[in-house]
């Protein structure tokens, strides 16, 4: 009886580590990818920006979404919005802090399918602040590219409450509403290859 419980044991460890082994490893390629992301400004418009400076790793076994996993890390500092004053005051003290915190991280933690969805589980951190989130992604791919090395694209919008995170600087306006809001789209448009 112990003998026959060792092998189910091991067989099923057997089958775990296969199924572990044929998730497929991508790094993101900055050059096709984008981290964008739009807040409203005195509640009639918004500004729109991008981080320059990410980088990140994939993985995913071609068709199963449980299998996916994503890790990422953007530098802060390299915050865009096509206006250097702006982005000054963004990489300050009154918001992003770069001097004390210069990256912005998502670990993920599972990946789910919801009806339709695909679902990413993880922790993401900014400002010293990690909180779990649930981000719903659209998987595309994998396929191989003229060159013969195989991509996978990763897109994904998700709104995060930058108070949740201490970045809380804003300024009411006298007809109401915030100068900056507290609500931030998150726009990820990622493209990854295997090395």
């Amino acid at each position: 009886m112990k003998k026959r419980t060792g092998i189910a044991i091991l067989g099923a460890v057997a089958l775990l580590m296969a199924g572990a082994a044929s998730a497929a490893s991508y790094q993101v390629d900055p050059v096709h990818s984008q981290v964008g992301f739009a807040v409203q400004h005195l509640v009639i418009s918004e500004v729109h920006g991008v981080f320059k400076e990410f980088s990140g790793t994939v993985g995913y076994d071609g068709s199963d979404p449980a299998t996916l996993k994503v890790n990422g890390q953007v530098k802060v500092a390299s915050i865009d919005t096509r206006n250097e004053k702006r982005d000054e005051h963004l990489r300050s003290k009154d918001f992003f802090d770069v001097a004390q915190f210069p990256a912005a991280t998502f670990a993920s933690t599972g990946a789910l399918k919801r009806g339709n969805q695909v679902v990413l589980l993880g922790k993401f951190t900014l400002h010293g602040v990690t909180k779990d989130v649930e981000v719903p992604v659209k998987i595309s791919g994998p396929i191989k590219d003229p060159w013969g090395k195989m991509r996978l694209g990763i897109k994904a919008t998700a709104t995060l409450n930058r108070q949740d995170y201490g970045v809380k600087w804003s300024q009411k306006l006298d007809s109401g509403g915030l100068v900056v809001a507290d609500e931030v789209e998150v726009n990820l448009n990622v493209e990854a290859v295997q090395p």
